[in-house]
């Protein structure tokens, strides 16, 4: 698949470090652009909305597309142009029959916790959950059950997490700062740079679930200024704006 095939393309800019990026892009970028090119966009177009996939790819891994010089210019996406195609690309992440089947394997832990973040996703009620425990017990196994079944249901969850490499572990992965817009360095005043009528901002309020793993990395600020941010553009004293949100790691 297309889109498979742009993953595996940012994967292996970020972790592969190729010697010729731009010569990659351009000897795959047909086979790259098949699923947009059924639209009567120009060429030109599809192919921004390819490098805006693959941007997305990248970014869930810490890293931006300019830095590896696809293009002779730095590559600029026109905001109103694909201003949906953020909340589209959620909900058309691919769901791993694995992880829709996943429930049915669960322990009691994973399942009391399981059975009770998709109660208040479903009901609606503002809730945090914390899943503490070190690595291997099966944190991982549970997000991307929970991912499946609000996902199957044609709903958007949000998988970050601290670092890149656990980031894309999760279907549809993101680092936290990269999906937050979370400055690298901050304090009691710091801010995310999300306005109430951007892109991001109709994603976060559109999401039934947000999952954070390796919570535990980052500072507790980071934290803070998601919690401010989600407040803002929900209009919502509640935590994290009301929203239902897993955070996750080794918190010992």
């Amino acid at each position: 698949m297309p889109s498979n095939l742009r993953r595996l393309f940012a994967t292996i800019l970020v972790y592969c470090n190729p010697a010729n990026p731009r010569e990659l892009w351009e000897r795959f970028e047909q086979e790259m652009s098949v699923d947009f090119k059924s639209t009567k966009d120009s060429m030109f177009n599809v192919r921004m909305q390819v490098l805006r996939s693959i941007s997305f790819t990248l970014e869930s891994m810490g890293k931006g597309i300019n830095s590896f010089h696809l293009l002779d210019d730095n590559i600029c996406f026109d905001e109103d142009q694909f201003e949906s195609r953020e909340i589209d690309d959620e909900l058309s992440v691919e769901i791993p029959e694995e992880d829709i089947v996943a429930s049915k394997a669960l322990n009691s832990e994973q399942r009391h916790v399981y059975n009770s973040v998709l109660g208040n996703v479903f009901s609606n009620r503002a809730t945090t959950f914390v899943v503490d425990g070190p690595g291997g017990t099966g944190k991982t196994f549970l997000y991307k059950a929970l991912l499946a079944a609000v996902r199957s249901r044609k709903l958007v969850a949000l998988a970050t997490a601290s670092s890149g490499v656990a980031a894309s572990i999760l279907p549809g992965g993101r680092t936290a700062h990269s999906r937050f817009k979370i400055p690298l360095d901050t304090d009691e005043h710091s801010i995310c740079c999300v306005s109430k009528q951007s892109v991001l901002a109709k994603l976060l309020r559109v999401a039934k679930l947000i999952i954070w793993d390796e919570a535990p990395m980052s500072r507790k600020q980071h934290i803070e200024v998601l919690d401010k941010m989600l407040r803002y553009i929900n209009d919502s004293e509640l935590t994290f704006g009301g929203k239902v949100i897993v955070f996750g790691g080794d918190f010992r």
